[in-house]
């Protein structure tokens, strides 16, 4: 079995190539909950929906978001009702008050449709109706996403990280952001001063997880902070890391990033934007697999290749190198 840490687009990325190396029936993905938001009162779970659609085969690869081909109806007339009624276009948080009313899953992170800020296909909306309804109902989180695994037909099994609220909160000059307004309206322009992952402190790791961090550990190319901080923030996943095998792939080139916002917010958070602060911040890491053209000299095993993955051949190129860096520490 192995276990690979989710978010964003890096992981879902290197997932798309690697049944070959990795039988996805003793795979177990986890994945990132940190960044999702309650949006018009439905639960849209980002990083667990692109494992979701990319393993299923329906993920639009262009955006690495939401369902290819999907319509947008509901969101343009969503806009168009916003516009015509006087409201401008953007993030509309609810009330402060209103942040922690309701069910604790949505605590710190409730926007209105209003203006709605994300764009949200037809399809995709439907995913994310279906999910509330069932939280509504009284499953978890965990026993949701293993109905829409089911309904999806994926072959791996995927986790949330934890049934419990964990938000990612973009401190700037001008007050506290969560991270979507922060990418997603803003385009990762505001200047960051810190990156709080609010509510982890009080929230678990689910059994499931807790059971999958016993097995071997791939971290993938996601952001090390915004993708993979909410889970490590979790309490017990730091130890839990340390005591099992972890090779991880970074998303850099010495100090060149792919892309994203993973450069401001390791600056940010206190950590050198590059292969090395990567490395110093994965302390529990036994192995690197780096980019042919990174010269980075670390402690640790490295195994090198050409990381950039833009198909699903190149996904297992980066898989073949990931399997051997863990046979190197297994």
């Amino acid at each position: 079995m192995t276990t690979f840490l989710s978010g964003g687009t890096g992981t879902p990325k290197l997932l798309w190539g690697s049944s070959e190396e990795f039988d996805p029936a003793e795979t177990t993905v986890i994945g990132n909950t940190g960044d999702d938001v309650f949006l018009g009162g439905s639960l849209v779970c980002p990083d667990l929906d692109t494992v979701l659609y990319s393993q299923a085969g329906g993920l639009d690869r262009e955006r690495w978001w939401g369902i290819a081909g999907d319509s947008t109806e509901t969101h343009d007339e969503l806009l168009e009702l916003s516009h015509a009624a006087g409201f401008e276009a953007g993030p509309r948080y609810l009330p402060p008050e209103r942040q922690t009313e309701g069910p604790d899953l949505a605590s710190w992170r409730r926007f209105s449709s209003v203006g709605e800020f994300m764009l949200i296909g037809d399809r995709d909306r439907a995913v994310h109706t279906f999910r509330t309804s069932l939280l509504d109902e009284g499953y978890t989180l965990t026993e949701v996403t293993d109905r829409l695994a089911r309904a999806f037909g994926l072959d791996v099994s995927l986790l949330p990280m934890s049934d419990d609220p964990v938000a990612s909160i973009i401190h700037t000059p001008n007050g506290e952001i969560h991270f979507q307004e922060f990418w997603v309206a803003r385009g990762g322009e505001p200047e960051v001063r810190d990156v709080e992952f609010r509510g982890s402190a009080d929230a678990a790791a689910t059994e499931a997880v807790r059971e999958a961090f016993a097995e071997p550990v791939v971290i993938g190319p996601s952001n090390p902070v915004t993708s993979i901080g909410p889970m490590r923030a979790l309490p017990g996943v730091e130890a839990a890391l340390a005591e099992t095998p972890v090779i991880a792939i970074s998303p850099f080139i010495e100090d060149r990033l792919f892309s994203g916002p993973a450069a401001k917010l390791m600056r940010a958070t206190g950590a050198a934007a590059s292969t090395a602060g990567l490395a110093a911040s994965y302390d529990f890491a036994d192995a690197f697999v780096l980019d042919t053209d990174d010269e980075t000299e670390l402690s640790r095993p490295v195994v090198r290749t050409d990381t950039e993955m833009n198909a699903r051949e190149d996904a297992a190129r980066v898989t073949r190198a990931a399997r051997e860096a863990l046979d190197r520490v297994v």
